[in-house]
């Protein structure tokens, strides 16, 4: 049975946790989108919540406060297909 939606996991709260979880590694260091996802419901349904980490990761990217990246290298969120991990800018 899917999770309903949750009020609570608003676009802003997504940013924070996207962040936090940055914060909370060492400098240079990545995380996936489905770490954000499964921070903001590790009970639930995770996966119906990356759509929206992954949008705001990429409004994060375009005002430039974090990085796409596959491989390790830089990419642009709109074209890669795969797996992506999301890190703060150089």
């Amino acid at each position: 049975m899917a999770t309903p939606p949750d009020a609570s996991i608003t676009d802003a709260r997504i940013r924070e946790t996207i962040h936090a979880l940055l914060d909370a590694r060492r400098e240079g260091a990545t995380i996936c989108p489905s770490d954000a996802a499964r921070a903001l419901r590790p009970e639930g349904d995770w996966r119906a919540l990356m759509d929206d980490v992954r949008r705001v990761a990429g409004a994060e990217t375009e005002e430039g406060r974090l990085e796409v990246r596959q491989q390790g290298q830089r990419v642009d969120l709109g074209a890669v297909r795969g797996p992506i991990r999301l890190a703060r800018p150089d």
